[in-house]
């Protein structure tokens, strides 16, 4: 698991929580990919760290998952992906393994990647799927057989060999660390992969229908939260109960809702209440001991715990950070805010 990375593109949301805890309808991203990989039989996982090592390892001591034995390994300094995959060579070197990066939100066949892998004797696997503008991505190239021929960085649309893109899960053998500088700063997608490619050896990619975002950014983040309320990733959401008023409504214990202008889907966390005359539209995630003041309108956005939202108050399409409170009557839109910026 790949949750060393500082998530720059998150900030503010990451200035004191590291990306693979950032809260996607309820769980922390990275216990949502272990729980992917708990459902595919994978019990032994190793997570490089970097960025608030010691809250990621404190998250995962007291939310401890079942069949899944988490071990950690710290880096002082990050050393591109495929360095922070060498960091944890005495973990994996025993046979084939899995990737995954940590900001990912995916329901993918795991079993099925490992299976073509293995059967079609692959050094490494990259699970790939089409999108429609590869203008932001590393390109992959393929041949009939499905192995990989060669790739492209972010090319223009007009000279793009290929609309598939890598996906961040690759099943690799160990045989891999061969091929990877003893030290230094080493990638996966301009560096090894190619690398391989180039030497003749069997790169394969396996196209992938399921769902798949990249939490990396703020706006990705927010619809991957709606994502996960509305049943388009296929993800457990845990202590919530459905509702059956009209529209899909997810309730925790403690939870009350005295409004009756609630339109869309909303997931309300543990001891959270919708005041009297607050709208609720479009989609909303909001987490636990949170209150929402009467009159005020949230729309489309993702609250975290602790938030206090004044009456008359208004959000469209927000990330509210924990421990926020937004002065009444404030008006908030397309905004990431931390408590560090306490309105006035």
């Amino acid at each position: 698991m790949l949750a060393a990375g500082v998530g720059s593109r998150l900030d503010p949301l990451t200035s004191e929580v590291p990306k693979p805890l950032v809260p996607v309808a309820g769980l922390p991203v990275m216990e949502h990919l272990l729980r992917l990989l708990q459902e595919h039989g994978f019990g032994e996982v190793c997570a490089n760290l970097h960025y608030l090592p010691e809250k990621i390892e404190s998250y995962f001591k007291k939310h401890k998952l079942e069949g899944i034995d988490l071990s950690f390994h710290r880096e002082e300094k990050l050393s591109g992906d495929a360095g922070g995959v060498r960091a944890c060579q005495s973990f994996l070197k025993h046979g084939t393994f899995i990737v995954l990066s940590g900001d990912l939100l995916t329901d993918a066949n795991l079993t099925h990647i490992v299976n073509e892998h293995k059967s079609k004797g692959a050094i490494a696997t990259i699970a790939i799927r089409a999108v429609q503008d590869v203008t932001h991505f590393g390109v992959a190239v393929l041949k009939e057989n499905g192995f990989i021929s060669g790739f492209q960085e972010k090319p223009k649309a007009e000279e793009a060999l290929s609309n598939l893109i890598s996906t961040g899960i690759y099943v690799l053998e160990p045989a891999v660390f061969d091929y990877i500088p003893k030290g230094g700063e080493y990638g996966f997608g301009r560096q090894l992969f190619p690398e391989l490619v180039k030497l003749g050896l069997p790169v394969l990619g396996v196209k992938i229908d399921d769902y798949w975002s990249d939490v990396g950014t703020i706006q990705q983040y927010r619809l991957s939260n709606f994502d996960a309320l509305t049943g388009k990733v296929k993800v457990k959401l845990p202590g919530r109960k459905a509702g059956d008023v009209g529209h899909p409504l997810w309730l925790s214990s403690g939870s009350r809702i005295e409004s009756d202008s609630v339109k869309g889907a909303l997931m309300l966390g543990v001891n959270s209440v919708v005041e009297k005359g607050a709208k609720i539209n479009g989609t909303v995630i909001v987490g636990d001991n949170c209150l929402i003041g009467a009159g005020a309108e949230v729309t489309d956005s993702v609250v975290w715990d602790d938030v206090e939202i004044g009456k008359k108050a208004s959000l469209t399409r927000c990330v509210i950070a924990s421990n926020y409170v937004v002065a009444p009557s404030a008006k908030l839109a397309d905004a990431a805010v931390v408590a560090q910026e306490l309105p006035v």
